[in-house]
């Protein structure tokens, strides 16, 4: 079975996009992040070809009533540690079969995307989405024959997050899916103001 994973911080001032908010303010740069959340579950949720989880932190938030309600997306803990040990868990608590996991602060996301990540599996080991930052905005590993675990010493937040990534997989087939923008900063909110509009104004 293919699985999905949507990681997403609880959708609060102050706790999320914490640089864009620096340049909008919080409450704008919240009800961005509550729009984009929406949207992707409404779009990548919706298709038969995977089973799409909500997986989100902190673990206290997970039954409160914050997120964004959608029918069959079951909500999970992301667990405790940095970026790469959550992701980790993640990964791991999955049922047998390909897993993709992806960001929620990615307005271009379609499905369309995922699906081609998932095709990509079929003759990798790994497949990535690479942002424009340095860093990837979707990861994905086909988990057969064995267990994958390359986000040791991985320097998150910076240019060489995927590099680093990739470094850890050697000898491991590698697939790069399409690169996609995320919105750190009210600069990257200018490049995609008309999908971000577009989001605002139906949230």
């Amino acid at each position: 079975m293919r699985s999905l994973i949507v990681m997403a911080k609880q959708p609060r001032a102050g706790a999320v996009k914490r640089r864009l908010a620096r340049g909008i303010g919080a409450v704008a740069a919240t009800r961005f992040y509550r729009a984009t959340l929406r949207h992707t579950l409404m779009r990548l949720a919706a298709d038969a070809r995977w089973r799409t989880y909500l997986a989100v932190a902190p673990d206290a938030a997970l039954s409160e009533t914050c997120w964004p309600s959608w029918p069959r997306v079951p909500r999970i803990a992301q667990a405790q540690g940095d970026l790469g040990a959550r992701m980790q868990a993640l990964f791991d608590g999955m049922a047998p079969g390909p897993v993709i996991l992806v960001g929620s602060d990615i307005p271009g996301i379609s499905p369309a995307h995922i699906a081609e990540a998932f095709r990509l599996l079929g003759q990798a080991d790994a497949v990535f989405g690479s942002a424009r930052d340095g860093g990837y905005w979707l990861v994905g590993f086909k988990r057969s024959p064995g267990r994958l675990a390359p986000f040791h010493d991985v320097p998150w937040s910076t240019d060489r997050a995927l590099a680093a990534t990739c470094a850890n997989l050697k000898g491991r087939r590698i697939a790069f899916a399409a690169t996609l923008g995320d919105v750190d900063t009210a600069e990257d909110l200018k490049r995609q103001r008309g999908v971000v509009e577009r989001l605002v104004r139906s949230s």
